[in-house]
């Protein structure tokens, strides 16, 4: 399975190889660092909100996993940064990715 079938299915994966243990984002087959396999690790990963922003009562914030990943989510209220969110929902519509914390 890939990262996007993966994520097509509303679950959230990272990547780390298989070799050397790197997380390795953005997502791909093959190590950046080794050149080693890739696997796909599933769980409820916690992350913390590094910078948000507001558009017409939207909240839109950065969230890093893994001290590694960083991606741009939605999350329901105002956040905190620093503040530890869990991945609540994400996919792929229209062919963009979406990404939901709490």
């Amino acid at each position: 399975m890939n990262f996007e079938t993966k994520l097509n299915e509303g679950i959230f994966c990272v990547p780390e190889c298989n070799e050397c243990k790197k997380i390795v984002w953005p997502p791909t087959e093959f190590c950046n660092n080794c050149f080693g396999n890739v696997s796909l690790k599933e769980g409820n990963f916690e992350g913390k909100i590094i910078e948000f922003s507001s558009k017409n009562n939207q909240y839109f914030c950065i969230v890093e996993f893994e001290k590694t990943v960083r991606l741009i989510a939605t999350i329901p209220k105002i956040p905190d940064i620093g503040q530890s969110v869990k991945m609540s929902k994400c996919g792929i519509s229209e062919g963009n990715y979406f990404f939901e914390v709490s």
